[in-house]
């Protein structure tokens, strides 16, 4: 087999696999993992259910694989929180980054508050392995910018559930906010007047006004 059937077979079977995880993960935000089937997943594909099985053998090994790919997005959002970026830099852009992915990718966030909600059945593994790392790294980089006078102190970890926590509220509870709001769903104005606040209000805390 020539190297370009086989360049051709890969990106067919990547578009493939990305049609059905961008299927999958709008069927196991609606339903939940349970509830939700992969014949619904396949026919939101527009495929037949056996071609789905040949990419993902089981509903858990899909709903696996979406949910490492909500957590790797999540963390290649924070690239910026380098030792060479400036903590009030990295901040910001990490914040409206996190707000941007409510915005257009809220059915990640609700699949991720549901198996959390659920006790992490499937995630636990994969967040000790490389979530915890992950924001282990990143404490080491705040204790530098910390210790070299540029943000007060803060508890780093709790830090990052604070943004968490306001920023995927807008993916998670955004049905609550429209009502509360009156309109018909939210604005990206919504979202903006969203990061700014957040942002003024971890600014605030890490004393970097």
């Amino acid at each position: 087999m020539s190297t370009q059937t086989l360049k051709r077979k890969s990106r067919i079977r990547e578009r493939n696999e990305e049609t059905i995880l961008k299927a999958a993960e709008k069927i196991f935000s609606q339903q939940g993992f349970g509830a939700a089937t992969t014949a619904e997943i396949a026919k939101s594909a527009g495929i037949p259910k056996a071609n789905l099985h040949y990419y993902f053998n089981t509903k858990e090994d899909l709903y696996l694989r979406v949910l490492e790919n909500i957590l790797e997005t999540w963390l290649i959002a924070a690239e910026d929180f380098t030792a060479e970026h400036e903590p009030k830099e990295a901040l910001e852009n990490y914040i409206r980054t996190k707000i941007e992915l409510s915005r257009t990718c809220p059915e990640a966030s609700k699949i991720f508050a549901k198996e959390i909600i659920s006790g992490a059945p499937f995630l636990k593994k994969h967040l000790d392995k490389n979530v915890n790392p992950w924001i282990n790294e990143k404490i080491k980089i705040f204790e530098g910018w910390i210790a070299d006078g540029k943000m007060a102190p803060v508890d780093v970890r709790h830090l990052f559930f604070l943004i968490w926590s306001m920023t995927q509220t807008y993916a998670d509870f955004n049905t609550q906010m429209t009502i509360v709001l009156e309109k018909n769903k939210l604005e990206k104005q919504d979202y903006e007047t969203a990061a700014e606040m957040i942002i003024n209000m971890t600014f605030s805390l890490c004393k970097l006004n």
